[in-house]
């Protein structure tokens, strides 16, 4: 997935999200050493993170969404580590104490494969017994095929107005869906003008997921549905996966 083209709206849309920062923060702070956040994308974990003293460094393979989150370093007066990289295949000096992955970062793993060698390069990048800690949603999906308003609409101060509406398209075999977004911007002179993107994600089953961080050399997982703890059930959003690497 090439986030270059999408990092303005993927900004817009999820800079205000904060249901995961504390319990990242949370996390992050009860380890003594380096954090990898994989999958820092604009900086929006990564700068919460680094406010509250934590010595985080961001992976991210889009340079779009790393000079997202540069500008919003230089916004906030912080200093953010981020470095350009693929998962599967970064290579840095250092082990860290703990890595994280929030908000899907790992649904952008297509085929098992993938999503081995990501995890077991992850794995080769902890100490032993360091923690690796990362969060997915839960497959539920809307009606598929059909335009909807995402609920998005971004006024700008030059009295532009933008919509986000999108449809999704799901491929049970290969536990992909894809997401079609259109973004309609609206002059005030009433002038329309259309961008179209395209976002792929590989959803998970629990268990599958267990089965991949075993196989990758970590220990069996705490999971849970809720970033507050609680248990994972049929009304989860989101399964929240805590594991260690074997030594």
């Amino acid at each position: 997935m090439n986030y270059d083209e999408f990092a303005d709206l993927y900004d817009h849309q999820y800079d205000v999200y904060r249901d995961d920062l504390h319990f990242y923060a949370r996390v992050a702070e009860k380890v003594s050493g380096p954090v990898l956040e994989i999958g820092a994308g604009t900086g929006r974990v990564t700068a919460f993170l680094a406010r509250r003293g934590v010595q985080v460094t961001g992976l991210e393979p889009s340079a779009r969404m790393m000079e997202r989150a540069q500008a919003r370093a230089q916004r906030d007066g912080l200093e953010l580590k981020i470095v350009q990289g693929d998962v599967r295949t970064f290579q840095l000096e250092k082990r860290f104490a703990l890595a994280i992955a929030p908000f899907n970062a790992l649904m952008h793993l297509y085929t098992p494969n993938e999503q081995l060698q990501a995890l077991e390069n992850v794995r080769a990048h902890l100490a032993p017994g360091a923690p690796f800690v990362f969060d997915l949603y839960v497959p539920r999906f809307g009606q598929m095929n059909t335009l909807r308003h995402e609920g998005e609409t971004f006024h700008a101060p030059d009295g532009t107005r933008t919509d986000v509406f999108l449809i999704q398209r799901h491929d049970e075999p290969r536990q992909h869906i894809t997401t079609e977004y259109f973004v309609d911007t609206t002059q005030p002179g009433g002038q329309l003008t259309r961008r179209h993107h395209t976002l792929t994600q590989r959803y998970y089953t629990r268990y599958e997921v267990e089965w991949l961080l075993r196989c990758a050399g970590f220990e069996s997982p705490r999971v849970t549905g809720s970033f507050q703890g609680g248990p994972l059930e049929a009304g989860s959003d989101v399964m929240v996966f805590e594991t260690r690497a074997r030594p």
